[in-house]
């Protein structure tokens, strides 16, 4: 049976929905992306498909998978949580795909597991959800994630604002599980070191203006602002805040880890901020591989963050088809943690002849990602290492990398 060409994501089409797909595939596999190639996170999911496409190109130039093809099809969440769930329902009926790497934003990700993954029974991995609510959440062993959870971020951000010398901040983040879920992690670990929250705000996106939630924000002697954001909506705070002189010292969260933040506002209004984000250590064997790999394909370093979990996302879940020597759902999941946590021989970026060869011998593996470990645990999580970045000659440099310290 001759099979389907491979439907990839490229710059020039991730502006589309869903390619349709045939009834039924003789062999190799399909991997959904759940995207925000439209809405807040626009500039993110349109990185990240890049990350998920370098994948699959990998995977396809060594052999494939399951004696096939894996294919690639790409929905649009419009970082909405109704059109994620809709776009979801249709990647499983309609594009009758394997698996799915998404959503980015929590929101998104959170109804789509409990309303088409676990009842459908199909894996998926997001590589940005960062909720500490995902921990928990009843998804029947669908849903993991290839990003650490806030609830490491938020300690981690907590010691940052701490060792930076503050002692009284205020936070605002934007309303959604994303937000509350980081701003509550801040504010145990910053309190717990002995720092004021003088003021905890929820703000709504796409407001024309933040001036009454950063007036409530500047009481009490805050002497800087944690947000919690996204740049669409971030850019209009900074702004602001400098604009009425209520803040000149920030706190970022993941979210904002973009050069838009600096060519939108100002380098020079920037340079007493910092930020944190979930990073790999960028001499590591593996990260420098992939590092490597990208760049060959795209030209340039990945841009953002979040390309790098989704790229492992694609890979862990392939590998987990092979494994499993099947398509089926429940087999995928099961066989997850097998391919990804240790013990086994260490597979890293790119590996993947190496690794299926190492499959059909009955020997174990684990998978080292290109964001770094991959150990899943009971709830699906991970941890890793997390970088604290700055704003400096036009785009975001790494100052360090740092471990959680619980």
């Amino acid at each position: 049976m001759k099979l389907n060409p491979i439907r990839t994501a490229t710059a020039a089409v991730v502006a589309s929905m869903i390619v349709a797909a045939a009834p039924a595939w003789a062999a190799g596999a399909k991997i959904g992306a759940l995207m925000p190639l439209t809405g807040d996170l626009q500039a993110y999911g349109v990185a990240s498909v890049t990350g998920s496409e370098l994948a699959m190109e990998e995977i396809n130039a060594q052999g494939g998978v399951l004696g096939g093809k894996l294919a690639l099809e790409v929905a649009d969440t419009q970082t909405n949580a109704q059109a994620g769930v809709d776009a979801a329902q249709r990647l499983v009926s309609v594009a009758g795909v394997n698996a799915m790497v998404g959503a980015l934003s929590s929101g998104v990700t959170i109804p789509v597991a409990t309303t088409v993954s676990a009842a459908r029974m199909v894996p998926q991995i997001s590589p940005a959800s960062t909720s500490p609510v995902i921990t928990s959440l009843d998804d029947k062993d669908f849903l993991f994630r290839s990003v650490p959870s806030d609830a490491l971020q938020g300690t981690v951000m907590g010691q940052l604002a701490a060792n930076e010398g503050y002692k009284t901040v205020s936070v605002m983040y934007i309303n959604n599980d994303y937000g509350q879920g980081l701003a509550e992690e801040f504010a145990k670990t910053f309190e717990k070191g002995g720092g004021k929250v003088a003021a905890s705000l929820a703000f709504e996106p796409g407001s024309a203006s933040y001036r009454g939630e950063l007036t409530n924000a500047a009481k009490d002697g805050a002497e800087a602002l944690v947000l919690i954001a996204y740049p669409e909506n971030g850019t209009t705070v900074v702004r602001q805040a400098l604009e009425e002189g209520l803040f000149t010292k920030f706190v970022f969260s993941d979210g904002l880890k973009a050069p838009e933040m600096s060519q939108a506002i100002g380098e020079e209004y920037l340079k007493d901020t910092v930020g944190i984000a979930p990073e790999a250590v960028a001499d590591s064997p593996a990260a420098a591989k992939f590092r490597t790999a990208y760049e060959a394909k795209f030209k340039q370093l990945p841009p953002k963050p979040y390309i790098d979990t989704t790229y492992d996302a694609v890979y862990v879940l392939a590998l987990a088809m092979e494994k499993a020597g099947s398509t089926d759902g429940t087999k995928i999941r099961d066989a997850l943690r097998e391919v990804a946590n240790a013990p086994g021989e260490k597979i890293l970026p790119g590996e993947w002849e190496k690794a299926v060869k190492l499959i059909k011998e009955g020997k174990d593996i684990d998978y080292v990602g290109a964001s770094g470990s991959l150990d899943f645990d009971a709830a699906g999580d991970v941890s890793g290492t997390f970088a604290i970045y700055q704003f400096k000659n036009g785009t975001v440099v790494t100052r360090e990398i740092v471990e959680p310290k619980l």
